[in-house]
């Protein structure tokens, strides 16, 4: 490799996002994610419970886990705020407005990257409203996934059920 190359864009951009997720509070799985508009980011955010609750890295529990629920289902028990929302509602809505949201995920037990992941259907819905137009999802250290937001409009199925936390 030579001395003087650059990381590319997206995977600079993912690295941040990764970097981001070390706050994440959850024991399943640490998310991070960032919003760039016209190559500045304007929001990020990490998987972690409301303000002045206790997350459950404090209480050494995930309910969810707990119960044996499985990834994906009964966010309803989740104490956290998901990455994503925490990164939306952290920004003003003229900024998230053709925005690009990328997302990193690495294993809360090993610390592995978890390429294999999505946004919730909730959280779906909420880079829907909020404007953004891709998500660019980290699959591996240098690779990644692009997703046009526009498809999720168009397949209603794709907000019912997504492998989620």
């Amino acid at each position: 490799m030579n001395i003087f190359s650059r990381r590319d864009k997206i995977n600079y951009y993912l690295d941040i996002a990764d970097t981001v997720l070390e706050r994440s509070t959850c024991l399943r799985r640490k998310f991070g994610a960032i919003i760039v508009k016209n190559d500045e980011i304007v929001s990020t955010g990490y998987v972690g419970a409301p303000r002045g609750r206790k997350n459950c890295t404090d209480l050494g529990v995930c309910t969810r886990e707990k119960l044996g629920i499985p990834k994906g289902q009964r966010y309803e028990l989740c104490r956290s705020v998901h990455a994503e929302a925490n990164a939306i509602i952290s920004v003003s809505r003229n900024k998230a407005i053709g925005s690009t949201l990328y997302l990193a995920c690495r294993d809360g037990k090993t610390g592995e990257i978890d390429g294999n992941v999505e946004p919730c259907a909730m959280c779906k819905r909420l880079i829907i409203n909020a404007g953004i137009t891709t998500v660019i999802i980290r699959s591996s250290a240098d690779s990644y996934r692009t997703v046009n937001v526009h498809s999720w409009i168009e397949d209603d199925d794709s907000l019912e059920g997504s492998e989620g936390y």
